[in-house]
């Protein structure tokens, strides 16, 4: 390489997909705010890209010009994979020499250089024979096959006659695939020449080799047992698009695809044999709809298999009056102190489950499976979980025992918002104790939840109902819901479970025991 070539190599820089939180593997871009030709400036955010823990916006670390953005939105890059380039000296003039990149992302119409022997070697094969480059898809590469068949040899003696049992292999293998003995091959007059197979082909035959079609497209095609060759291609350049597959699918049984050619009628007066049988396509498969598991809904469901595989649950309930709690609720929302922020029972549900830690506080510990030991923690970072459009994430409240209930009324709020928004940074989703599910705004009235991986309980919050209720010796309607704790039975006995669950509903239903207690 000369001088001006490394120089021009230097001013393109890759920026790659960092790992923004801990052991983060991947990551997926769910938003460009730029394109190639912007101007972009150090730590201007470029994009928004979603990890297994929460969508985070990516500022670029240099100056200069977008010369290519490598993958687009929604695609799943590894860490450490450059996710796009920038020219640093867009005044220099020329054109930068591109850096190392993925061979799948190289766009198809390339020219080759002469650092790419391969692909020109691969482009050379692909001219073979017409002189034109065949069509093919981004990531997989230029077909070596040639464009154009290689003529057929003529057998000795006349021309375009068949060998000796060529006839008969030939008879074969149509009987093998029709199911029945073809009409008995007449022999050409001599002299006479066989027709061409490009003359008996159909009017729209498909493309030679492997159908063309992006692998969203492929895959699609296998879901619904749909065979790619079998499908009329409607999309540029010989490409088979989705609407393809869909028609393919909708067609009934029998019936060709729109532009393939009519099957051949049998010959009169002799019985062709059956017809190839098409195998009709499910209705159920065209109906369902298939969603890949990446991003929070992975994290989440990876979590939640090991949790509950590795850690022994054991869940335990209560059914509890609320009624005083609500109206403490109702005298709240009036007080000045409270003026602007946000009281709902879930408040209080947090402050009475603090409190019961502070009464029993081995519950609010770990498990540490390496060095075989117990962790007890001197603070409780309090998890809330918050169902979001991209999956359920439980971000928590650090030390959420110090805070006074204003205090805490304002990070829940905050907490709730920010996962609302997709905008929870992975710190804010790290080192939780103790979660809280709120299932009532669901109308839920209770479940069995399963521990956020590394704390020891989780408490299920159900519905809040009207029911009948014995207070003061008589039946009358009363606010009652019932709660559910789940906790590691490694680290937490049937008692400890138990006094922090009955110590949780005694402060709900005599709410003063927040200040007796406290």
């Amino acid at each position: 390489m000369t001088a001006t070539a490394a120089a021009n190599a230097q001013r393109v820089r890759e920026f790659k997909m960092p790992d923004v939180g801990e052991g983060l593997t991947e990551a997926e871009i769910l938003k460009w705010f730029v394109q190639p030709g912007d101007s972009v400036t150090d730590g201007q955010v470029v994009c928004e890209v979603e990890t297994a823990k929460a969508a985070v916006e990516l500022p670029i670390p240099f100056t200069g010009t977008v010369s290519e953005l490598r993958f687009g939105e929604g695609t799943t890059v590894d860490v450490g994979t450059a996710i796009i380039t920038v020219d640093t000296d867009p005044g220099a003039g020329g054109t930068p020499a591109p850096s190392a990149q993925d061979p799948a992302q190289v766009p198809v119409e390339a020219p080759a250089s002469a650092e790419a022997p391969a692909a020109a070697d691969s482009a050379a094969e692909s001219e073979e024979g017409d002189g034109k480059r065949q069509p093919v898809l981004v990531g997989y590469g230029v077909s070596t096959a040639s464009t154009k068949r290689r003529p057929r040899k003529p057998q000795p003696g006349q021309p375009g006659q068949e060998a000796p049992g060529q006839a008969e292999a030939r008879a074969a293998v149509q009987t093998e695939l029709n199911g029945s003995a073809p009409p008995a091959a007449q022999a050409p007059a001599p002299g006479a020449q066989a027709p061409a197979p490009e003359a008996q082909a159909a009017p729209a035959p498909a493309p030679e080799g492997r159908p063309l079609a992006k692998p969203p497209v492929r895959k699609l095609a296998k879901d619904l047992g749909i065979d790619l060759a079998a499908v009329t291609p409607t999309g540029p350049d010989g490409v088979i698009t989705r609407e393809d597959v869909h028609a393919a699918a909708a067609a009934p049984a029998g019936t060709p695809a729109p532009g393939a050619a009519p099957a051949a009628s049998p010959v009169a007066g002799r019985d062709a044999g059956p017809a190839p049988s098409v195998e009709p396509q499910s209705l159920a498969a065209i109906r369902e709809r298939r969603v890949p598991v990446k991003g929070v809904r992975k994290a989440t469901a990876a979590a939640m298999v090991s949790s509950a595989f590795t850690a022994p649950h054991v869940t335990e309930f209560v059914t509890v009056d609320v009624t005083r709690t609500m109206k403490l609720v109702q005298q709240l929302k009036e007080d000045p102190e409270m003026a602007g922020l946000r009281v709902n029972p879930l408040l209080l549900v947090a402050k009475a489950l603090l409190v019961a830690i502070r009464r029993n506080p081995d519950v609010n510990a770990s498990w540490d499976e390496q060095n075989q030991e117990i962790v007890y923690k001197d603070y409780v970072n309090l998890g809330i979980a918050a169902a979001t459009p991209r999956g359920l994430i439980v971000p928590n409240i650090k030390d959420a025992q110090a805070r006074t209930l204003p205090e805490l009324s304002k990070a829940l709020s905050e907490l709730i918002a920010t996962a609302r928004e997709g905008k929870t940074s992975p710190a804010d989703m790290q080192g939780g104790t103790v979660t809280i599910t709120n299932v009532g705004v669901f109308g839920v009235d209770t479940g069995t939840p399963i521990l956020n991986p590394g704390e020891s309980a989780i408490l299920a919050f159900g519905a809040i109902k009207d029911q009948p209720w014995v207070h003061k010796g008589k039946v009358k309607p009363r606010k009652v819901t019932t709660l559910a704790l789940s906790f590691d039975h490694r680290l937490v006995d049937g008692e400890l479970g138990s006094k922090v669950l009955a110590d949780t509903a005694a402060v709900l239903e005599h709410p003063k025991r927040l200040i007796t207690w406290n």
